[in-house]
C-alpha cells in the first residue's frame, strides 16, 4: 500500500510541531522547577523547625539541669519518708532567688494522728535586707524572717488528697487568726475588711481536682516591695496569686503560732536556726 503525502500536510506538520514540542518541553520544564522550588522551601522549612526546636530543648535541658545541679542535696522527712531538697530554686519569670529549707515536718490532723502532708519551710536567708537581730528569741526569729524576706511553704502530700481539702483547712486557719486578730487589736476593722477580697480570691484559686500522693504544692511570700504602699504578694504556684499585707503575711506566720500547724516543722525550723543556719547562709 502506498502512502500518499500531500505537500500542504506536510508543511502544516513541520510548521506546527516544533511549536507544540517547545510547548510541552516549556511546560515539563515550569512543573519541574515548580516541584524542586517547593522541595527545596519544604526543606529549609524543616531545618528551619528543628534548629528551633533543638534550641528550645537545650534551653530546657541548661534550665533544668541548672535546678537540678542546685536541689541535688536533700533532706528526708522521718515521718513521711518525702524528701526535700536544702535548696530550692522555683524556675519563673520572676526570678526568685535560691530558698534554704529551714524546717520540715508532718501534718497530722485528729486524735488519730492521720499524716496529711509533710511541709517544708523555705526562707531566702541569702537577702542583704534581712539583718535578724541576735538578741531575739528564736521564735522571734522566725516571726523576723517571714516578716522581711520572700519564703515558700512547699506542700507534699503523704496521701491522695484534693486541693479543696487543702484550701478548706487554710481558710479556716487565717479565719481563726482573723477573728482573735480583732479581739487583741493588732488587726483593725477596716484592715479586715479590706483583706475580705483577697481571702476570696484566694479560696477561689484552688481547682476542684485531686492532688495526688507526692505531687507539690508551693506557696510563695514575695519579699516585702520597696515601696510601702505596695503589698506583698502570695502565690499559689500554678494557681494564682493575692495582694496583701496581711493575707500574704498571716498565711505563713500560722504555721508558726502556738504549737504550729505541723508542730515538728516548727521545731526543726527552731532547731535549724538554734544551730546556727543563719550564719552559715
Amino acid at each position: 500500500m502506498n502512502l500518499i503525502v500531500s505537500s500542504s500536510s506536510l508543511r502544516r506538520f513541520t510548521a506546527s510541531s516544533p511549536a507544540k514540542s517547545l510547548k510541552s518541553l516549556s511546560t515539563r520544564t515550569s512543573n519541574i522547577g515548580r516541584t524542586v522550588a517547593f522541595a527545596a522551601l519544604a526543606s529549609i522549612t524543616l531545618a528551619t523547625v528543628v534548629q528551633i526546636r533543638s534550641e528550645a530543648l537545650l534551653d530546657s535541658g541548661v534550665i533544668e539541669a541548672s535546678t537540678a545541679a542546685a536541689e541535688a542535696n536533700i533532706r528526708t522527712d522521718p515521718d513521711s519518708g518525702l524528701s526535700f531538697p536544702e535548696t530550692l530554686v522555683i524556675p519563673s519569670k520572676a526570678r526568685f532567688p535560691p530558698f534554704t529549707l529551714v524546717g520540715l515536718g508532718v501534718r497530722k490532723v485528729s486524735f488519730l494522728g492521720i499524716k496529711v502532708y509533710s511541709v517544708g519551710f523555705y526562707a531566702d536567708l541569702s537577702n542583704p535586707s534581712l539583718k535578724v537581730p541576735e538578741n531575739l528569741p528564736t521564735e522571734e526569729k522566725l516571726e523576723y524572717i517571714v516578716r522581711n524576706t520572700a519564703c515558700v511553704l512547699r506542700i507534699i502530700p503523704t496521701r491522695s488528697t484534693s486541693y479543696t481539702h487543702l484550701r478548706d483547712g487554710f481558710m479556716r486557719t487565717l479565719q481563726a487568726r482573723m477573728t482573735a486578730a480583732l479581739k487583741s487589736g493588732t488587726l483593725s476593722p477596716d484592715e479586715a475588711e479590706e483583706a475580705q477580697s483577697p481571702l476570696r480570691k484566694l479560696k477561689s484559686a484552688f481547682p476542684n481536682t485531686p492532688l495526688a500522693k507526692g505531687d507539690t504544692l508551693d506557696i510563695i511570700l514575695a519579699a516585702p516591695p520597696k515601696a510601702a504602699d505596695t503589698p506583698r504578694s502570695l502565690i499559689i504556684r500554678g494557681l494564682g496569686s493575692v495582694e496583701n499585707n496581711w493575707v500574704a503575711r498571716e498565711f505563713v506566720l500560722a504555721y508558726f503560732a502556738g504549737t504550729g500547724i505541723s508542730p515538728p516543722m516548727k521545731k526543726s525550723a527552731m532547731d535549724a536556726i538554734e544551730s546556727g543556719i543563719l550564719l552559715t547562709t
